[in-house]
């Protein structure tokens, strides 16, 4: 039987062999990891330094705002045809030609050019004329603030939460100024912060006024002038007193850096003030205050009173001038003053949250306070309160006009003003 011969056996490897290519393999997964690690690095990078030229865009994107807006506005109830609203400029330019002289009459100055200045404007229109005049407004601040929440190299996490933010604020706003274009019924448009000193336009919201009288059952061209002479009131406001607009942009600007100087030093007080007061639970202050310093706290309330004494002598005169104008005017008045006081609760949480409730209030207090200056010195008092910003209410008169008396008027006599 003839035997096979043994296959030859291969050499087995060696442990020197072995660890070899172990080795190989580990320095090789190493040098692997590092490229990729290097590689996500520099894109990292990238990324970061793209993102933030992207965060650093502002803290709004406007034209995104817009659309949400104008989308808005376009799909709500009462939408007019650009025909419809064209039939209205004559009906507002009449009632003009009524208001301006009888107005320069009842305050004793003369406002040329105001009628030519007033347009009849879809909603649309108004959202993108608020669009600009906030765009720059936040403008003035918002350098600073990207400056504090995003220094330069902050990286792609805190890059990526600053354009998180905007897309949220954009949304905000623009949900805003959609759920204001809906309520607005006119405006005296005035670029307050801005070089230049042209005089503002008289916008009227159609669309606005036509749903608001419906509803409250009132005529319509009578409700459309007295709107027209809370506007036109205004004009008067700015136009015959030049020193206004300059004292109210100095004060604004002021307290719009010093605010936005601090937001990143919002302390763990003021945070819980702010929450407390958005629940409704800090009386006497407005959730805005609880983010400012003492300073910042009196600087806003001097301003406050000012829009208080710009928005109530408005409604003061609507009613007083309105009389000679305004066929019905006591009961559209009613009947609208019932209206701003009732509202649903979301409308109340979106008013607070907005800081819109601060302009209802200035309704409210600033007519009280006309009125009781009226009642006691009569017109030649409330010309008064226009000569400078010397005689403009403090705080404290707003809620007590007998103050404002005795300081303004002290030698006219003993006259009482609640």
């Amino acid at each position: 039987m003839r035997s096979r011969p043994d296959k030859p056996r291969e050499p087995a490897p060696s442990r020197r062999s072995s660890a070899g290519r172990s080795g190989w393999r580990r320095d090789a997964f190493l040098q692997a990891g590092f490229l990729i690690g290097a590689a996500l690095g520099a894109a990292a990078t990238v990324m970061g330094r793209r993102m933030e030229r992207s965060a650093r865009r502002g803290l709004i994107d406007w034209r995104v705002a817009e659309r949400i807006a104008v989308d808005r506005v376009r799909n709500a109830q009462g939408t007019l045809s650009p025909s419809e609203l064209a039939v209205a400029e004559p009906v507002y330019a009449a009632a003009m030609r009524e208001i301006v002289p009888a107005l320069g009459a009842a305050l004793g100055t003369e406002l040329p050019g105001v009628v030519e200045r007033s347009a009849v404007v879809a909603r649309e229109e108004w959202v993108r004329a608020n669009v600009a005049t906030f765009a720059a407004l936040i403008g003035k601040i918002e350098g600073d603030l990207l400056d504090q929440v995003l220094p330069p190299g902050s990286g792609l996490v805190k890059a990526s939460m600053a354009v998180a933010n905007r897309a949220v604020s954009t949304r905000q706003f623009g949900y805003l100024l959609g759920f204001l274009g809906q309520r607005v019924l006119g405006q005296y448009d005035l670029a307050i912060i801005s070089a230049e000193s042209t005089p503002g336009r008289l916008l009227f919201l159609d669309e606005n006024i036509r749903r608001t009288a419906e509803s409250l059952s009132v005529p319509l061209n009578p409700f459309r002038t007295w709107i027209a002479l809370h506007e036109t009131t205004h004009a008067f406001e700015f136009e015959a007193h030049p020193w206004l607009r300059p004292y109210l942009a100095e004060r604004l600007e002021r307290q719009l850096t010093s605010l936005s100087s601090g937001a990143s030093l919002l302390s763990r007080d003021a945070i819980t003030r702010l929450g407390r007061s958005l629940r409704g639970k800090s009386p006497g202050e407005h959730w805005m205050e609880g983010l400012m310093g003492e300073e910042q706290r009196r600087e806003f309330r001097e301003i406050q009173a000012v829009m208080s004494l710009l928005e109530g002598f408005g409604d003061y005169v609507m009613d007083e001038v309105g009389r000679d104008l305004v066929p019905e005017v006591e009961r559209i008045s009613e009947r609208f003053h019932a209206r701003r006081a009732q509202s649903t609760a979301a409308e109340r949480a979106m008013m607070r949250v907005t800081g819109l409730d601060l302009k209802m209030e200035q309704y409210r207090q600033g007519e009280a306070f006309v009125a009781a200056i009226a009642r006691a010195r009569g017109a030649e008092a409330l010309r008064t309160l226009w000569l400078g910003p010397e005689t403009l209410p403090r705080p404290d008169e707003i809620d007590l006009p007998s103050l404002w008396v005795a300081r303004v008027l002290p030698a006219q006599g003993s006259g009482r003003a609640t």
